[in-house]
C-alpha cells in the first residue's frame, strides 16, 4: 500500500517517492516565538506529527527540522512593519537589545516545546534558532548577489523576481488592482513581488556586507533547511497562508542559489476558525493550549479533535466540540484500560485497513473510525488491546501511558501541600502573573493531578 500525498506544487495527490530509499528529509516551518502559540498553529504541528509518524509507519527513517524564528519575521508580507520580536520587546517593556530578544525567544520557545510535549508531538531531530545561522544566510545571499538577482534600496537588499522565469510556481498569487501582485506598492521596489533578503536596522541587528540589520524571514528557512538537510529535501510543510509569499520566496531564492529543486513535495494545512470566525485577540477568541488546559480540558482532547478533520479541510473550533472530543477520548481510554492484557496478537486485517487510510493523504478521520471499529469488534480483548496500541504509533493518543479516566477529588480529600499550591496559583492568576501560575500548574500536574477551572473556582482531578 503506497503512501500518497497531495503535492501543492503539482496540485494533485501523488505516490510518494523518496530521494533516497528508506530515508526522508523533512522541513516544517516552525513558530515565531514572540508569544504563546495559538491553537491554529498547534493544529498544524499535530498534522505534521502525524505525517512524521506515518512516514515511520511506512518504515522510513525521518530527519526532521522545525525551525524557531527568533527575529526577522516582519508584521507585514510587504516587507514592512516592525519585526514581531521587536514588537514583543516593546510590549513587555524590555530593552531593545539582542540579549533581551534572545531571552524572550528562549522563554516562549520553552513554552512552545512544552505545548508539543503536552500534545504528544514527537520532538524533531533539529529545532534550530534562526539567529544562530547568520553565516549561512549571508553565504546564500552572496550567491544571489553574484548571480545578478539582487538590488539595494534605502531599507534593504531585495531579490528581483523578474530575473527568474518560474517565480510563483507554487501558486497562490492573486491580482491586486489589475496587477498580479502579492503586496501593496512599494515605490523603491522594481516589482511588487520582490522581497527582502536583508533588512537594514541601525538600532538593532547584526553587521553584514550590506549594512547592519537582520536577514529577511524567508532566507532563514532556506538557510536552516540547507544547513541541516542539504540543498534538496523530500518534504516541506506549512499553512496555506504560506503558499503565496513565504514558500514561493523560499523556492525562488533556494533554487536560484543552488541550481537544484528545493523540495519534491509541498504539503499545506488549512486554517482553523473559532466559532466560525477568524481567531483574533480583538474578538476575544484567541486561544492557546494553556487556555484549553485552564478550562479543565486535557490537551490530548484537542489532539483527538484535530485528528477528526483532514489536514486540508478548514476546521471550526468550539469548546462544545472539544468537550465531546474529550468525552469520546475518555471512553476510548476507559475501554482500553478495561481490556488491557498481555499476549494478544495484532490483527493484520485491521492494521492493513488502517495503513490504507493513513496512506491516503493522511486521512486521520478514517483512521479514528478504524480504531472505533476494532474496539467494537468480535476480536478478543487481548487482540483488541494489542491492535489499538499498535495503531497509537500513528494516532499518538497515549493509550498505554496517559489514561484519561479521572477521579474528581472532594475538597476534604485534597492533600495539604496541593491545597497550598492551588491557593498560590489562584493568587498568581489574580495578580496576572500567568508565567509563575503556569509553573505551579505544572508542579501540580507532576504530582498526578490536574486543575479544572469552573465557575465556582478551581478544583482538582486525580489522573489515574
Amino acid at each position: 500500500m503506497s503512501l500518497r500525498l497531495f503535492n501543492t506544487i503539482r496540485h494533485a495527490e501523488e505516490e510518494f517517492k523518496p530521494l533516497k530509499d528508506g530515508e526522508i528529509k523533512m522541513y516544517n516551518c516552525g513558530p515565531t516565538v514572540y508569544d504563546y502559540a495559538h491553537i491554529g498553529n498547534l493544529r498544524a504541528y499535530i498534522h505534521w506529527d502525524v505525517l512524521r509518524r506515518v512516514l515511520k509507519w511506512n518504515s522510513y527513517k525521518v530527519d526532521q527540522v522545525m525551525n524557531i524564528t527568533d527575529f526577522g519575521h516582519l508584521s507585514s508580507d510587504a516587507d514592512s512593519g516592525d519585526d514581531k520580536m521587536t514588537t514583543a520587546l516593546l510590549r513587555d517593556n524590555l530593552p531593545l537589545t539582542l540579549e533581551s530578544m534572545k531571552d524572550l525567544a528562549l522563554k516562549y520557545a520553552r513554552y512552545f516545546k512544552e505545548d508539543l510535549s503536552s500534545l504528544n508531538i514527537e520532538t524533531p531531530e533539529h529545532m534550530p534558532f534562526a539567529s544562530e545561522h547568520l553565516e549561512k544566510y549571508i553565504e546564500i545571499i552572496k550567491k544571489l548577489e553574484d548571480g545578478g538577482h539582487t538590488y539595494k534600496t534605502s531599507d534593504g537588499l531585495y531579490f528581483e523576481v523578474s530575473t527568474i522565469p518560474e517565480y510563483g510556481k507554487l501558486g497562490g498569487l492573486q491580482p491586486v488592482n489589475g496587477k498580479e501582485s502579492r503586496i501593496e506598492e512599494n515605490k523603491e521596489k522594481r516589482n511588487h513581488r520582490d522581497f527582502a533578503l536583508w533588512k537594514f536596522n541601525e538600532r538593532l541587528g547584526w553587521n553584514s556586507p550590506w549594512g547592519k540589520g537582520f536577514p529577511g524571514w524567508h532566507i532563514e528557512c532556506s538557510g536552516m533547511s540547507m544547513e541541516y538537510l542539504g540543498e534538496t529535501i523530500d518534504i516541506h510543510t506549512g499553512g496555506i497562508d504560506h503558499i503565496a509569499t513565504h514558500h514561493n520566496n523560499e523556492i525562488a531564492q533556494s533554487e536560484t542559489a543552488s541550481g537544484k529543486d528545493f523540495a519534491n513535495y509541498w504539503l499545506h494545512n488549512a486554517h482553523l476558525q473559532v466559532d466560525g470566525l477568524k481567531m483574533s485577540k480583538s474578538k476575544n477568541n484567541f486561544y492557546t493550549l494553556r487556555t484549553i488546559m485552564d478550562k479543565g480540558f486535557n490537551p490530548l482532547a484537542f489532539r483527538y479533535l484535530v485528528l477528526g478533520v483532514h489536514y486540508r479541510t478548514s476546521m471550526n473550533f468550539t469548546f462544545e466540540a472539544l468537550g465531546s472530543a474529550e468525552q469520546t477520548l475518555k471512553n476510548i481510554h476507559t475501554k482500553i484500560k478495561d481490556i488491557k492484557s498481555e499476549g494478544g496478537n495484532i490483527s493484520e486485517e485491521y492494521v492493513d485497513h488502517f495503513t490504507e487510510v493513513v496512506n491516503d493523504d493522511l486521512n486521520t478521520a478514517k483512521a479514528l473510525a478504524v480504531l472505533h471499529t476494532i474496539l467494537d469488534s468480535e476480536l478478543s480483548n487481548q487482540d483488541k488491546y494489542a491492535t489499538a496500541i499498535k495503531l497509537d504509533e500513528v494516532l499518538g493518543l497515549s493509550f498505554d501511558t496517559t489514561p484519561l479516566a479521572i477521579e474528581v477529588l472532594n475538597q476534604n480529600e485534597i492533600p495539604e501541600d496541593l491545597k497550598e499550591l492551588l491557593e498560590k496559583r489562584n493568587t498568581l492568576r489574580t495578580e496576572k502573573n500567568f508565567e509563575e501560575a503556569d509553573k505551579v500548574r505544572d508542579e501540580i500536574t507532576s504530582k498526578g493531578y490536574k486543575i479544572v477551572d469552573t465557575d465556582s473556582g478551581a478544583v482538582l482531578e486525580r489522573l489515574s
